[in-house]
């Protein structure tokens, strides 16, 4: 139940991500701004082009290195996945869910960030302190996720020692 919700957020955190991509590369101006000075003026940057293949490369190779593990749950293609995750296990709906809930938790902090280059390269337009609150709401909730998945573990191992499996 919960991993239909999870798999919906995910989706959704995709469609945010490459509505916000495409929105900033095309307000982008020749350069992208990603550090500035005191003063507001540019230090670094990198071309339109470059940040925007970059952020794509980025987002494809996080997105499949990560739905890797969950496939292989639910499509029960690897034999010791399908031991350890069988179908009606608790533990497989809770793993699945918070696989597809993180990546989708990434998703959204990396749309932040383009949303961040956005507003450093496009001072006049929007300022980077506007939406500070993001910036510390993604790695709280990255935390948050993780110490989750400590906890699923810990009682999966649980489960497993106690030899409470199902077949």
């Amino acid at each position: 139940m919960y991993t239909r919700f999870a798999k919906v957020f995910y989706f959704l955190s995709i469609g945010l991500f490459l509505f916000l991509l495409l929105y900033v590369y095309a307000a982008l101006p020749e350069f992208a701004t990603y550090v500035v000075n005191e003063a507001g003026m540019p230090l670094k940057q990198v071309s339109k082009d470059s940040f925007f293949y970059g952020t794509v490369a980025l987002f494809l190779v996080y997105n499949l290195l990560l739905i890797i593990p969950a496939k292989l749950i639910e499509m029960k293609i690897n034999v010791s996945l399908k031991r350890l995750f069988p179908v009606g296990d608790p533990y497989r709906d809770k793993m699945l869910s918070w696989i597809y809930s993180f990546i989708g938790i990434l998703n959204i902090a990396t749309a932040v960030l383009v949303f961040y280059i956005h507003s450093l390269s496009n001072q006049n337009e929007i300022s980077s302190s506007e939406f500070s609150f993001f910036f510390y709401l993604a790695p709280v909730l990255m935390l948050v996720w993780v110490l989750v998945l400590f906890y699923l573990l810990a009682g999966k191992m649980k489960q497993v020692r106690t030899g409470n499996i199902l077949s």
